[in-house]
């Protein structure tokens, strides 16, 4: 059995070598390193799978969370409504550019956002809404959609963990993650669904004023050359990693099912253990698996066991995470925003039960077995 990869990339790169390395290698005979034909060629594919208008890429997918609220407008002291279970940088840049983020609870079973949170949040500060696509599962996009339409709220998708992923509204219509608000954003990390060999990441828009604007902010705040209309900041996406990311775009859907089929093995492992919460799948969420978490819960000093078991996984050579043990709002950078103030014990309560095992494209069914038998042997070792 290979060693166990809590995402094996090299393993994935071996797969798509010969390809991958002759289109770097066209990067490096081209010597055109930034702004390059991959990059135009990229975008327009991802405005193709995602069917938006407009895809702006740049340097990662914090900057691209940055540069949407920067050419949305937002002043200091606008409110913005997002989720305190996830990973920082949803709203480092909100702190950053001083606005005020308000931190409200998720759906315990799907991790998202909680859309009645939400709307007892609104105030007449609220400028946006940042739903988080948590571990590849969709937020309720419809609900969302129809606050921010009675409140003229903007809203930004963080589609760093959900690329790929479709939401399907009620009257059976689907969209894909990133297309739905008003502006999508992501990240190519390696790690990511689509991941490249570095940093980098795009935002996603279907108006054409605004597109302009994203562009213009993460060109300097120019749209001709040495003409600086607005303040902006410099991050773009290089060529090497865009001829990565057009190979790896066009098997994302493989490589979405090689997630899925894992998934079902985890399952069916674990199924109906009375500690042991799967990953929900709502019905309008065809869950991506970006993360494969599990809540745990039933025991006394659940946090102790769960800690316990990520110890234990680790001696068997299995690579565990938990995302993420120390909530947004607890944080000490959010100290002088009222961070502590939130009271979220849905969100607390997550972060002692949850631990996310190895998902990725190239596990093998005898990987799997390891996996989930150890984890059961000690589960069921703490009755």
């Amino acid at each position: 059995m290979r060693p166990i990869q809590m995402v094996d990339l090299k393993q994935q790169y071996l797969a798509i070598k010969q390809e991958v390395d002759v289109a770097i290698l066209d990067v490096l005979d081209s010597t055109a390193f930034i702004g390059g034909k991959p990059i135009q060629d990229l975008a327009a594919g991802l405005n193709d799978y995602l069917g938006v208008k407009h895809t702006i890429p740049c340097a990662n997918g914090t900057d691209a969370l940055q540069i949407a609220m920067m050419a949305l407008g937002l002043q200091p002291g606008d409110e913005v409504i997002t989720a305190s279970f996830t990973y920082i940088a949803t709203v480092e840049v909100v702190a950053l550019l001083r606005l005020k983020p308000v931190f409200v609870e998720v759906d315990p079973k799907t991790f998202c956002i909680d859309p009645e949170a939400i709307r007892k949040a609104i105030t007449p500060k609220t400028k946006a809404i940042v739903p988080v696509h948590l571990y590849g599962h969709t937020a309720n996009m419809d609900e969302i959609m129809k606050i921010a339409s009675e409140h003229n709220l903007y809203v930004i998708e963080d589609n760093a963990q959900a690329i790929g992923a479709d939401y399907t509204f009620p009257d059976g219509t689907k969209k894909k993650t990133g297309s739905i608000g008003t502006i999508g954003c992501t990240s190519f990390f390696p790690s990511k669904n689509l991941g490249c060999y570095g940093d980098g990441g795009a935002m996603f828009t279907n108006d054409d004023a605004l597109a302009e604007q994203l562009k213009m902010v993460a060109n300097h705040g120019q749209k001709v050359r040495y003409y600086h209309e607005v303040v902006g900041c410099n991050s773009r996406l290089d060529t090497v990693q865009a001829a990565v990311l057009k190979i790896k775009l066009k098997k994302l859907d493989e490589y979405i099912a090689a997630r899925r089929k894992a998934a079902d093995y985890y399952d069916a492992a674990f199924a109906g253990h009375a500690n042991i919460a799967t990953p929900y799948r709502a019905p309008y969420s065809n869950h991506v698996f970006h993360q494969y978490t599990l809540t745990l819960d039933g025991f006394e000093n659940v946090a102790e066991i769960r800690n316990g078991l990520n110890a234990y996984l680790a001696e068997q050579k299995i690579p565990s995470m938990i995302y993420y043990p120390v909530p947004a709002h607890r944080q000490q950078m959010f100290a002088s925003f009222g961070g502590a103030d939130f009271n979220l014990p849905i969100t607390d309560w997550l972060t002692d039960r949850v631990i996310s095992l190895p998902m990725h494209t190239e596990l093998e069914e005898e990987q799997l077995q390891f996996i989930s038998s150890h984890v059961l042997t000690y589960l069921n070792s703490k009755k």
